[in-house]
């Protein structure tokens, strides 16, 4: 038995109208999982990476780095009486502060560089292609930039101030072992600073 011309005609822009429907679901759902891996890499709360996907990052400059024998810095901070704001004003002024010093970092770095919240009042950034001297000279720019920034919460203007510390990453360390480094240099700076109060 053979199916009219019409019929089939019919047929065709019924199975074409439903090709292009589930073709719109198909990119529909692309643009949501895109979105959710963004969420999913983003910090809550500061617009730069989360830790686990700074850390993923990370990795993969360090392996790209190496092979194209190109420096790789990492600058480690953390911010001075962060508690005492939180303390003192709330946990609003905090996010406050958090955001500022995310959104201030961000605008302090190249499109090549990443920034991240590892955790708490602790931010990491990774400078590709850049060698210690450089990274040395951009966290104390950053570090003198939030000192001389407030931040304004109703009402308030809230001090900032760091410390950090910069390692240049080397090709025989993993990325765990050179943030362990920056950390401890941070925790140098921190120390330093104390002792000069």
């Amino acid at each position: 038995m053979s199916i009219d011309p019409s019929s089939q005609l019919a047929l065709l822009r019924e199975l074409e109208a439903k090709n292009q429907e589930l073709k719109t679901e198909l990119a529909l759902a692309r643009q949501k999982i895109e979105h959710l891996e963004a969420l999913a890499d983003e910090d809550v709360l500061v617009p730069v990476l989360n830790r686990r996907a700074f850390i993923r990052a990370l990795i993969r400059m360090k392996a790209y780095d190496e092979r194209y024998d190109a420096p790789l810095s990492l600058i480690y901070l953390d911010l001075n009486g962060f508690k005492k704001v939180n303390d003192a004003y709330g946990h609003a002024a905090g996010d406050a502060v958090l955001r500022h010093v995310g959104e201030l970092l961000l605008g302090q770095v190249r499109r090549s560089d990443l920034v991240g919240r590892m955790g708490g009042d602790e931010f990491a950034v990774i400078l590709a292609n850049s060698t210690l001297e450089f990274a040395e000279a951009k966290a104390a720019q950053v570090a003198d930039m939030l000192a001389q920034s407030t931040v304004p919460h109703e009402g308030l203007s809230l001090a900032i101030t760091t410390a950090w510390g910069v390692v240049q990453i080397s090709r025989e360390e993993d990325v765990e072992a050179a943030l362990h480094r920056a950390d401890e240099a941070m925790y140098a700076c921190k120390d330093r600073q104390r002792k000069s109060a």
